[in-house]
């Protein structure tokens, strides 16, 4: 077994860069929630909001913050990383040997977290620009949205590099301002720090009028939540939960700080009022407003690096069809997605258009995200009963946050009908996408035939030796699925010996396969024939791209510093020169047979999968290949299809 060089992404150490770094990676949603939490919680507040209301609606986001962001992310779900890796598909990626039918959940945790990243930049950036209107209440708020959005989307493809060694910085500005104008409006009140009983809680849930439908607005608080484990790969796990604990008492103090200044200012306090830009000094709006809009931006930005990563590690656990992936920085730490940033861009322009104002976006928010973290907290379960944790531990985790979570879903279902059914449409038609890919790969792999690879070894050996037949190629490439070094597709040999009986000096057989550990790179070599048959296998995690072309060429170059492959051309004339030899990859596609059909919902699901295959890109551009000297070749899906309709010979 051979290892590529490799360098992990990410600040791992401990240090005061790397926190700081991590402020400005991990903390974007999460961090910018008091833009519109304590709006959202006022709206439903039936009039003017008592003092038990606004303690109550606080201790909510104190304990939603420390059961669902502390306990559930920070301390349990933080621990289960895929060598180093987070997120809900690593988590699958982890358990989904030794539990196969989980895909269902991270599917749909997958495609939730997507749609959410749709809103966010939304709710954000409008957030953030309408405190202007406190200064001027005529400031065209959309029209500059649209155009910070746009922009946004405009740069990916050039990289943030510079951008992004700023995000650190104003995040821990942004994170200081809202604590400390959140601690001068808690002395105006000290009393608001009685939020911190969780009765207070307790008693808006059960005696308010509507109560319990105010945890939708309640969950605004930890949507950001997710994304701790998503970047645990990129900040590492002590730089999150160190952050996390200033963070975590930044954004109290400014929940506290605005229930406090709310209670001073109730006879004045109306549908339009927005306590976080309210509880700013005057002298300090604008600035106040920049520095939001730039935290706004941040967050936008995260949500939009997260998509990229969740659609590449879709690709690679076949959960998406093949897309272009670019790499515009200098490391392969940023990645930039053309067809995902053109559907985020669209997505979110439509979104602000549609809803015009931040209030009406927090109907649709949330809703899609609870549902992420239901998925999250199954496969969490499943993860640890695998790991043989304690029954009684694993239920009890299971019970509790099923429990948390699925209130938080109940009550932000009245927020389908008032724009939830958006986020839920989106999640719908990408979820639609993943199954469709997922499910027409499997319908493919259960018609794909393998043979011994020795019953064909003498006949490809004779074959390579034949005269009598023009050379296809020095050096024949293939792709193989087979996961045994004794075994080949029939579709290969049908290429080589039936389709057109292809002569070459030597035929490479190459398997990718992709590990549960998410940064692999490694290779094994095994010589079936020696210098006729050689079987390749790439062991890559499933965050490394496949870049076989590249690959294939550093292979070649270990065996032939190690002498165990000649590879100068055998040509005479050019083997006197030192000439090497020419390669060529076949790669091999299988359509469906005219003459077979599949059952009805099968076929529709494959139709689906050969459209959505349209729309991606070839495997030779998936793989890297060198498209001079590649040729892609059809074969049907089946071989030996039985004629069930025998004709009837008369004379």
């Amino acid at each position: 077994m051979k290892t590529f060089s490799t360098s992990r992404r990410g600040i791992q150490k401990i240090s005061l860069a790397g926190l700081i770094i991590t402020l400005g990676i991990v903390y974007g949603d999460i961090g910018t929630s008091p833009l519109y939490v304590m709006r959202a919680i006022l709206s439903g507040s039936n009039g003017t909001p008592s003092v038990e209301f606004i303690y109550g609606a606080i201790s909510c986001v104190i304990w939603t913050l420390t059961l669902q962001t502390t306990i559930k992310y920070v301390l349990i779900t933080l621990r289960a990383d895929n060598n180093g890796e987070g997120g809900i598909l690593a988590l699958f990626a982890l358990i989904r040997k030794r539990a196969k039918w989980v895909f269902v959940f991270a599917m749909i945790g997958g495609a939730m977290l997507l749609a959410d990243g749709v809103i966010t930049p939304a709710i954000t950036v409008v957030s953030a620009i309408e405190g202007l209107r406190i200064v001027n209440p005529e400031i065209p708020v959309i029209p500059i949205v649209l155009l910070i959005i746009s922009a946004l989307f405009l740069i990916q493809q050039f990289g943030t590099n510079i951008l992004g060694r700023s995000f650190g910085p104003i995040m821990l500005i942004w994170f200081l301002m809202m604590g400390i104008i959140g601690f001068q409006q808690i002395l105006t009140l000290p009393s608001i720090l009685k939020a911190f009983n969780p009765y207070y809680a307790f008693l808006l849930l059960t005696q308010h009028p509507g109560g319990f439908l105010l945890l939708g607005a309640v969950f605004l608080c930890t949507t950001g939540a997710e994304d701790l484990y998503v970047d645990l790969g990129h900040c590492g796990l002590k730089n999150i939960r160190i952050t996390w604990i200033f963070v975590k008492t930044t954004l109290i103090l400014n929940y506290l700080g605005q229930g406090a200044w709310i209670l001073n200012h109730t006879d004045t306090i109306n549908s339009s009022t927005n306590p976080f830009f309210s509880i700013l000094p005057s002298w300090f709006l604008i600035p106040g407003v920049i520095i939001a809009t730039c935290a706004a931006i941040i967050a936008s930005q995260a949500l939009i690096s997260g998509a990229y990563s969740v659609i590449s590690e879709a690709i690679q656990l076949n959960f998406w069809p093949k897309v272009k992936v670019l790499y515009p920085a200098t490391s392969k730490g940023q990645i930039y997605i053309p067809s995902i940033n053109k559907f985020l861009w669209i997505a979110c322009c439509c979104v602000i258009l549609f809803f015009k104002e931040s209030a009406k976006m927090e109907a649709a928010y949330g809703l899609a995200i609870t549902i992420t973290m239901l998925m999250t907290t199954i496969l969490l379960s499943v993860y640890l009963r695998l790991e043989k944790k304690k029954w009684f531990f694993v239920i009890t985790l299971l019970l509790v946050y099923l429990t948390i979570e699925g209130s938080f879903l109940i009550a932000n279902m009245y927020k389908f009908v008032n724009g939830g059914w958006v986020t839920i449409l989106i999640a719908t038609v990408l979820l639609f996408i993943m199954y469709v890919w997922f499910k027409g790969r499997e319908i493919k792999k259960t018609f794909l035939q393998f043979v011994k690879i020795d019953d064909y070894k003498n006949v490809i050996v004779n074959l390579s030796k034949d005269q009598s037949l023009p050379k296809y190629a020095s050096n024949l490439v293939y792709l193989t699925k087979a996961d045994l070094e004794t075994d080949i597709e029939s579709k290969i040999i049908y290429s080589i010996i039936h389709k057109r009986p292809k002569r070459a000096d030597t035929y490479w057989l190459i398997h990718i396969h992709i590990v549960d550990e998410p940064r692999t790179m490694e290779y094994t070599v095994c010589p079936i024939v020696p210098d006729v048959i050689i079987r390749v296998e790439f062991r890559l995690g499933y965050k490394v791209d496949s870049r076989i072309n590249l690959y294939f060429k550093q292979v070649l170059d270990d065996l032939v510093a190690n002498k165990e492959f000649d590879i100068t051309s055998k040509y005479q004339s050019l083997h006197d020169y030192n000439i090497m030899s020419d390669f060529r990859f076949v790669v091999i596609e299988r359509i469906q047979n005219y003459d077979f059909d599949f059952k009805t919902v099968d076929q529709f699901i494959m139709d689906a999968y050969y459209l959505l295959k349209k729309t991606g890109i070839s495997d030779v551009k998936a793989f890297g290949l060198d498209t001079s000297n590649v040729e892609v070749e059809l074969v049907p899906l089946i071989f030996n299809q039985p004629v069930k309709d025998r004709l009837k010979r008369i004379t």
